[in-house]
C-alpha cells in the first residue's frame, strides 16, 4: 500500500530457526497444502530484526486502518454531537464521507486481488469461500457502506438534506464489523502468526 489516496494494501512466520539461515525460495508454490505448512512445534523468541520483518505487514496495515478510524471518528462523532466539526464546511463533511467509501473500496479492492491470494497459498485463513471470515466481513461492510455512499450522493446533490441522524443510522449498520475486521485483519499478520507459516526470506519477498 502507498499513501492514503492510493489505499495501497499490504501485509506479514518462519519454520524453524534451521530454516531461515538456509536459503528458500523467495515465493512460495501454488501447490503449497496449506494445511500443513504451519509449524507447531514452540518456536525460539524473535530478534528485533526478526520480529521487524515478520510484523511489517500487520505495521503496514494498521497505519492504514487507523487513518480509515479516524476519518470514520469525524464522521460518527458529528452524528452523535448533533453537529458537524466547525472546521468543517458542508461540502467538506461529504467529501469526507466520500473519501471513506472510495478508500476502503480501493483498499479491499487490492487486498482481494494482490495480497490475499498470495497469502493464502500458506495460510488457510486467507483461501477463497465461505470459510473466509475476513472476507465474509468485507461483504458485510460493502452492504452498509454502499447504502452510505447513496445517501451522501443524495446530499450532495441535494435532492435531500444532510440529517446527521439519518447519517448515524447508515453508519450504525456496518460500524461494529468494519472496526472487527480492522482489528482482526491485523492480528493475522502480526509476527507470531505469520513465523508459523513464512521463512523470513519469504517474507522479505512478499511484494507489498
Amino acid at each position: 500500500m502507498a499513501d492514503t489516496e492510493q489505499a495501497t494494501a499490504a501485509v506479514n512466520t518462519d519454520e524453524s530457526t534451521t530454516q531461515t539461515s538456509s536459503p528458500q525460495p523467495t515465493t512460495p508454490t501454488a501447490n503449497d497444502d496449506a494445511s500443513s505448512t504451519a509449524t507447531t512445534s514452540p518456536l525460539p523468541p524473535l530478534s528485533p530484526t526478526e520480529f521487524k520483518i515478520y510484523n511489517r505487514l500487520a505495521e503496514q496495515m494498521k497505519y492504514f486502518h487507523d487513518h480509515f478510524v479516524g476519518m470514520w471518528t469525524i464522521l460518527y462523532t458529528a452524528c452523535v454531537n448533533s453537529r458537524r466539526p466547525q472546521n468543517m464546511s458542508l461540502k467538506q463533511f461529504l467529501d469526507e464521507g466520500l473519501r471513506l467509501v472510495r478508500y476502503l473500496e480501493s483498499h479491499h479492492s487490492i487486498e482481494e486481488t494482490h495480497l490475499y491470494p498470495i497469502l493464502a497459498k500458506k495460510m488457510p485463513q486467507f483461501k477463497a469461500g465461505k470459510s473466509n471470515k475476513l472476507l465474509r466481513q468485507h461483504e458485510l461492510i460493502h452492504e452498509g457502506m454502499d447504502q452510505l455512499h447513496e445517501y451522501i450522493l443524495m446530499c450532495k446533490s441535494r435532492e435531500v438534506d444532510l440529517e446527521l441522524s439519518v447519517l448515524k443510522e447508515k453508519m450504525d449498520t456496518w460500524g461494529e464489523v468494519l472496526m472487527k475486521h480492522l482489528d482482526d485483519e491485523v492480528k493475522e499478520l502480526e509476527a507470531e502468526t505469520m513465523r508459523k507459516y513464512w521463512t523470513l526470506e519469504e517474507m522479505r519477498a512478499i511484494p507489498i
